[in-house]
């Protein structure tokens, strides 16, 4: 297989993406081609930009898409050629001491080979035109006309959900719908509290409504944002610039704290404000995250009393099973996706798309390919 394509490639941090004309590998035996049709712009893929998360270079970004396979491996065993599919960036060798305790995400194959932005069976799958093997950004490297998988990672999907949608589900809306639904225990006359309304904070008050959770309080520093989440589900919207969030929790809880607090703003005051909204014996969700090498602080005693903390980087995904339930209940009307997306643009505008992203402007802005 001979195939050049364009894609948007990052040669150092803190400098625009370049787009250019790159080369695929060939197809290893359980391995898909699938031309890309829309990928989202993810705070992920602005930290690497940005120099919080290091990886090597040069890569191609991109890990939020979905598009049509194009070719496949001999060892492929269920994806077919013109298949539409959600790619999902957390392949898994299914084996390890932590794939047999149900816990992909920690898979020792995909973090050993995640940092060196190659895949499982250690090869890139393009280069740039003067032969210099190109990275991918957490196995996928979606930000090109065509990106080469894993047959695992392309998970196929009704053809009519549109491509623009569809590439949500692969990161963001997983991410906090799956943490509502999968990491969370949500129930039917429980309280929850989503902090920041981005698009995963978005996704957490939907799969907080999915879960029958009787009270969904929303918090952001910008109105906008929080009259969308109430449109989606929420049932009171809180400005944190303005109103103390903890004493709202209580207020609506008869004194306790909210029973889940779902956090996906990203930032320290965040962290610490799940924390004091929660009631003794509650549930936090750290979905957003800060540069790995920074610190946290929290009052001592906002930790105590059973209270239960737990990280989650993908919503619990099972992604051959969330991701068509996603899609149907976005074809059946129970999941917003349309207005999750603030602007639709080609790949040759990606640069003005990091730029709105990183003013906040934008909660998903799609690169869209013919």
């Amino acid at each position: 297989m001979s195939l050049d394509y364009k894609a948007a490639v990052l040669h150092q941090a803190r400098t625009p993406l370049a787009i250019e004309t790159v080369s695929a590998a060939a197809l290893g035996p359980s391995d898909v081609l699938v031309r890309v049709r829309a990928a989202g712009l993810c705070h992920t893929d602005l930290e690497v930009i940005d120099g919080s998360l290091r990886y090597p270079m040069p890569i191609v970004l991109g890990h939020e898409a979905a598009g049509v396979i194009e070719e496949v491996g001999p060892g492929v065993r269920k994806a077919r050629k013109g298949d539409h599919v959600i790619l999902s960036w957390n392949p898994h060798c299914g084996h390890c001491f932590y794939c047999d305790r149900h816990l992909p995400i920690l898979c020792e194959e995909y973090l050993g080979k995640g940092p060196q932005a190659v895949q499982f069976d250690g090869l890139s799958k393009a280069k740039l035109r003067g032969g210099a093997e190109l990275k991918h950004l957490m196995f996928l490297g979606a930000f090109g006309e065509y990106c080469i998988v894993p047959e695992q990672q392309a998970i196929v999907v009704s053809k009519d959900l549109p491509f623009d949608r569809a590439c949500l589900i692969g990161c963001g809306v997983m991410t906090g719908a799956g943490a509502a639904l999968n990491i969370a225990s949500i129930g039917h006359a429980d309280a929850v509290m989503v902090i920041g309304c981005g698009a995963v904070g978005l996704a957490a008050v939907q799969g907080a409504r999915l879960a029958g959770a009787a009270k969904i309080i929303a918090v952001d520093v910008d109105d906008a944002k929080l009259r969308l989440a109430q449109t989606m589900g929420a049932t009171r919207g809180v400005n944190a610039r303005t109103e103390d969030v903890a004493a709202i929790g209580k207020e609506e809880t008869g004194g306790r704290g909210v029973d889940v607090v779902l956090e996906a703003a990203g930032n320290a005051a965040a962290f610490r404000t799940t924390v004091e909204a929660v009631r003794p014996g509650g549930e936090i969700v750290w979905l957003g995250k800060i540069d790995v090498d920074n610190d946290v602080s929290f009052r001592w005693g906002a930790l105590m009393q059973e209270k239960r903390i737990r990280r989650s980087s993908y919503g619990g995904a099972r992604p051959a099973r969330d991701f068509p339930m996603l899609a149907q209940a976005y074809l059946d009307g129970r999941l917003m996706l349309d207005e999750l997306i603030t602007k639709r643009i080609g790949l040759a505008a990606i640069n003005e798309g990091f730029a709105d992203l990183r003013a906040g402007k934008a909660i998903r802005t799609v690169v869209q390919f013919d």
